[in-house]
């Protein structure tokens, strides 16, 4: 029996969806691989979601894509992993002109190879005038460590002047972020059946639903991706408040 097709209200896409892509690694062990085939297809699966959100509408895609813990991983697997974002890169250029794809990679670049931020300058160039998805990678990203840059260029501001600390705000504060400028997540999306945020967004996923798949993330799909959104559709936001 053919499984019935999920029917989502139009009107009620979420804004910004953000996912954690977790299990390449496991996902790689159950079949006998390297880590790094793992990683590929988690990357080939990235793609697929992408195009579904494009599809969908949504206009704020965030995905966890390398943390500032993930340097403590052995150096074959690190190497694996920026060789890949290397092609993506390069593939992402390459579609740039066809796709309607705005990319910008939030995290602390610094400490990425030369070759891999001048291909990220090159590729946010490129896409920064598209009005489609924004696609938001977050490399070399830790929320916790987000958070303590913001309080010091804060600190540095209020020091010169430039601000006064009594006029901070949540609104304030969250134009320090990487994310400035970007509305917060309606909807977090985490695979390989771990339920946690693991330092992801810690200040924008305050008033997100949670989804949290068994799947691990190269087996994800796009019905998956759309089920995620329906579950969303269909509970009840209150934001501290009550609807009734």
């Amino acid at each position: 029996m053919a499984k019935e097709e999920i029917k989502l209200d139009e009107n009620n896409i979420p804004n910004h969806i953000a996912i954690i892509m977790d299990g390449n690694g496991r996902w790689a062990k159950k079949r006998n691989l390297i880590k790094k085939a793992g990683h590929k297809a988690g990357a080939d699966t990235l793609e697929k979601i992408t195009n579904t959100a494009i599809d969908l509408g949504v206009k704020h895609l965030t995905v966890y894509a390398f943390s500032t813990e993930n340097w403590k991983r052995s150096d074959e697997e690190v190497s694996g992993i920026m060789d890949l974002l290397r092609k993506y890169l390069r593939e992402n250029i390459k579609t740039a002109k066809v796709r309607n794809c705005k990319v910008d990679i939030i995290g602390e670049k610094s400490r990425l190879d030369k070759d891999i931020q001048e291909k990220i300058e090159e590729l946010e160039n490129i896409t920064k005038n598209k009005t489609g998805l924004n696609l938001h990678i977050a490399l070399n990203y830790g929320g916790r460590d987000e958070i303590i840059r913001a309080v010091k260029k804060i600190a540095d501001d209020c020091m010169d002047g430039a601000i006064n600390c009594n006029d901070i705000t949540e609104s304030l504060f969250s134009s320090y972020l990487d994310t400035k400028g970007i509305p917060d997540p309606e909807l977090m999306i985490r695979t390989s059946g771990e339920e946690r945020i693991s330092n992801f967004l810690l200040w924008q996923l305050a008033y997100s639903e949670f989804s949290f798949s068994d799947k691990l993330w190269p087996d994800y799909t796009p019905e998956d991706f759309k089920q995620a959104i329906w579950d969303y559709q269909n509970r009840d936001r209150r934001f501290g408040g009550r609807n009734s």
